[in-house]
């Protein structure tokens, strides 16, 4: 999505050593990380939103939903500019400091335009891209019913076209003094 050596928003990193610009990391990442954070903006304030999420490679775009109706809806219609996180958490990893201590992470930042997809076969689809990456061993029809035309009334399909992305990644070796997973052996 950009090119190595210019300076795009994306690639304005605190730690360059970790940054990845990748386009075969970033699309790996976005295919396999959980979550993601959108954030909107209107009238200056800044409004984040954690949702699911499916990026189809092919079309450089990343879908997500939402109500028609609230901030993100509300957002998104006085303003398109979104910036799209994913993130996954590694070890913590204690120091000798507090200045020191730390995490290994891995994330993504993408930036773009998202619009509402206004046509309800692609919005349909989408969606359906969306509960596939998720649950792809339930088939609809099958296992559950398809969706429909009254939900899809009351749900906003948007497509976000990558302008720009990063990836960022801290890790270190397995041997690391001290290095934990979050929630392993505390309370002890």
């Amino acid at each position: 999505m950009t090119e190595q050596g210019s300076q795009l928003r994306s690639q304005v990193i605190t730690h360059p050593d970790r940054a990845i610009y990748a386009d075969s990391w970033i699309a790996e990442f976005l295919q396999t990380a959980g979550m993601a954070t959108i954030t909107t903006a209107q009238d200056g304030q800044p409004y984040a939103s954690t949702l699911l999420f499916a990026f189809d490679e092919s079309a450089k775009a990343i879908y997500f939903h939402t109500a028609r109706r609230g901030r993100v809806w509300e957002n998104l219609h006085a303003n398109p500019r979104v910036c799209f996180t994913a993130a996954e958490m590694g070890r913590l990893l204690p120091a000798d400091t507090a200045l020191n201590f730390s995490v290994e992470y891995q994330s993504v930042v993408v930036f773009g335009n998202a619009s509402l997809i206004e046509d309800p076969l692609e919005a349909e689809r989408a969606l359906q891209v969306i509960l596939d990456r998720y649950f792809p061993h339930l088939h609809p029809g099958h296992d559950y019913r398809p969706i429909t035309e009254s939900e899809l009334n009351v749900t906003a399909v948007f497509r976000l076209d990558i302008e720009e992305w990063s990836g960022k990644r801290k890790a270190v070796g397995a041997d690391f003094p001290g290095a934990f997973l979050w929630g392993e052996g505390l309370g002890e």
